[in-house]
């Protein structure tokens, strides 16, 4: 067994906060252990259960001391992000409550999974416009015991009422973009527990405790979430139950104010007595289903119980001395692999970081690999072939010679559906190197626009990607899972985790994670640099969008080459909200860094346990000057004796570190 010190992470600077001491309860739940005889790390965790399992009241405690911060005046800087360092432990997630509730859990002695876990429900009540009950998950696990990476499919599949024949046959000639008969089986729950029993050490009751004490005192508004409910308005006003819950008094809430969730507080607290199981057999997945069957959707009572999450391999491919890692289809991951496969047959350090021949070449390995993906990924089991042919290396050098750095733009596409960024992200890596990248999602705002009444629970709309045409591999068809565009990284160097990545973004994670990767592992930045660092986003078009922060001189030569630029300005969810860990290993000292950038909501968390005299690692050495100012900060204390709490200025808004001395 691996152990030793753990990890770091780095990230953005501005303005503070003090929080009261932390304090600790009598544990609520005492849960009998379910450890596998098979699983190669069941001493290790045995012999940290019980100080693992103290986590759940400890954690709500802060969460509890968090919303009475929140809820107070704070002054925020506008400095750019910066990155964090340390050697015991690392969480980056999609809101602040929900790192600090993984950090916590790794404080009193959990591992990777069970940080995650708990971090990923806390996101479900934190954020409930982009993910929550009622949506998917899948994740990467690497497991430091045995050097191996895990991936597990926690999507749900279509209901099973209706053929493709019968759907046409009632006058559809595509599946709506949302209500009922866009749900599919909700997943993330049932794949939430699966991840606990078999690399966790805490009770699913346990990392659900957080979430519900959220839940139970009510969210905190921030500016990003009132903005994204007034944006969802109308889609709202359009469900009784949806209005009454996210349109309170009538009208959407504004920052600051307290949003209520007692519903979704009685539904989690169900799911801590009873276990996940209770949303797909249980009187809580009867009710489920009797929704959506009374609204005319296609799920039904043996759908839901014949759900189960998948324990799958990785799909990889080799990308400048990496490993990189995703989960395969139907998630677009081989997407990513193709890019990036394409990528390694041109010199991409010798093209120049942002130069006009370097974004071309990018957006044509982009467009070449989405060809691919929006004819062939889907479902594996009905995939006409697999990720290795798609992979092939002979048909990728083929690809690869098509791109010209120096060409022009293709002609334009004829724009496709419009694209849902609504997603949230976890990392966590533990003291002894092990990898958690997980990523959950409703697919657009609010899902489908349906709220199981007396739940809260917000139900997806990701059925909605099917497709009617008969000969496409992600037709629609009785329980077989959707294309997902969801797509957690972790790239691994000699066998080990070397850097954890993943993103909001819809269609345009891959392009994210495209350059966040190049910035590291070519041009050497930091992960905070690599996320601050302006980039472009293909869009379905075939025009490109680009950050004003990219030089007018670029832009203008891929004018002239042809493309239709459209310069964005500000703080915009086109771009993704990457959150980055990169882990050093470093005389068999492990060191993590990284960064995180929220898409647009000043909202993103990011908490790392760090060493106090370790430094951010970076890929390799670099001459390249970064662009963000770094300007000094004031440290308030968080805890006693302990630990601080700064809140940051990440790429896109203001982020929080949580730091604590190893």
């Amino acid at each position: 067994m691996s152990g030793g010190p753990a990890q770091s992470i780095r990230q953005g600077g501005g303005s503070k906060m003090a929080l009261g001491p932390l304090t600790r309860g009598p544990r609520l739940w005492s849960p009998a252990s379910r450890r596998s005889r098979e699983d190669p790390m069941r001493e290790h965790r045995h012999s940290i259960r019980t100080t693992g399992r103290t986590a759940s009241r400890a954690v709500a405690a802060v969460l509890i001391m968090f919303l009475i911060g929140c809820a107070s005046s704070i002054t925020r800087d506008t400095e750019p992000g910066r990155d964090a360092a340390g050697n015991a432990g690392a969480v980056t997630a999609g809101h602040p409550l929900a790192a600090e509730a993984g950090l916590a859990v790794l404080q009193s002695g959990g591992l990777a999974m069970d940080a995650a876990i708990t971090a990923a429900a806390v996101l479900a009540v934190a954020r409930p416009h982009m993910n929550g009950i009622g949506g998917d998950m899948f994740l990467l696990y690497h497991d430091s015991a045995t050097r191996l990476t895990y991936a597990l499919n926690g999507s749900g599949k279509s209901g099973s009422a209706k053929t493709l024949e019968e759907l046409k046959a009632d006058g559809l000639d595509r599946m709506p973009s949302s209500g009922p008969l866009s749900v599919s089986v909700p997943g993330a729950v049932g794949a939430w527990s699966e991840a606990l029993r078999r690399f966790g050490t805490i009770s699913f009751a346990e990392a659900l405790e957080p979430a519900s004490r959220l839940a139970q005192a009510g969210l905190p508004v921030s500016e990003r979430l009132a903005s994204d409910i007034a944006g969802a308005e109308a889609k709202l006003r359009e469900e009784p139950e949806a209005a009454r819950i996210f349109l309170p008094g009538g009208r959407p809430p504004q920052p600051g104010d307290v949003l209520a969730r007692p519903d979704l507080a009685q539904t989690l607290l169900t799911l801590q007595e009873k276990g996940a199981e209770e949303l797909y057999t249980g009187a809580l997945g009867r009710k489920v289903v009797r929704f959506i069957q009374d609204r005319g959707g296609l799920v039904r009572p043996n759908d839901m119980t014949m759900y189960m999450p998948e324990w799958t391999q990785p799909v990889s491919a080799r990308y400048q001395g990496f490993e990189v890692q995703v989960v395969p289809p139907n998630t677009q991951g081989v997407t990513l692999l193709e890019e990036l496969a394409m990528l390694q047959h041109h010199d991409l350090a010798a093209l120049g970081h942002n130069s006009a021949d370097y974004l071309h070449t990018i957006s044509e390995a982009i467009r070449l690999a989405f060809v691919d993906r929006d004819h062939e990924v889907a479902d594996p089991r009905a995939m006409r072939v697999t990720t290795d042919e798609l992979l092939e290396p002979a048909r990728i050098r083929q690809l690869a010679g098509s791109i010209t750095p120096g060409g022009r733009a293709p002609s334009l596409d004829v724009a496709t559906s419009p694209d849902h960024p609504n997603t949230v992200y976890v990392i966590a890596v533990d003291q002894y190197g092990n990898v958690v990248s997980l990523i959950q999602s409703l697919f657009a705002t609010f899902g489908s626009g349906l709220v199981v009444p007396e739940t809260g629970i917000v139900l997806q709309n990701r059925g909605s990607l099917f497709r009617f045409e008969e000969d496409h591999p992600n037709v629609f068809a009785p329980r077989r899972r959707p294309f997902h565009t969801l797509c957690p990284v972790i790239v691994l160097s000699n066998d080990l985790p070397w850097l954890a990545v993943g993103t909001p973004g819809g269609d345009g994670q891959t392009h994210t994670l495209t350059q966040v990767i190049n910035n590291i592992a070519v041009f050497g930045m930091t992960p905070q640099e690599a996320i601050d660092a302006p980039r472009l986003r293909r869009l379905n078009d075939g025009s490109l969008a680009i950050e004003e922060a990219v030089p007018q001189e670029v832009r203008d030569a891929l004018v002239a080459r042809g493309y239709t630029v459209h310069a964005r300005s500000g703080l915009t969810a086109e771009f993704g909200g990457a959150q980055a860990v990169l882990v050093d290993q470093i005389s068999g000292r492990r060191r993590a860094g990284g960064g995180a950038g929220p898409d647009s909501s000043g909202d993103h968390g990011f908490a790392t346990r760090p060493d106090a005299d370790s430094q951010l690692p970076r890929a390799r050495p670099s001459s390249r000057q970064s662009r963000s100012a770094r300007t000094g900060q004031e440290n308030l204390p968080l805890r006693p004796r302990s630990g601080e709490l700064r809140i940051y200025r990440t790429r896109h808004g203001p982020a929080d570190i949580h730091q604590l001395r190893a």
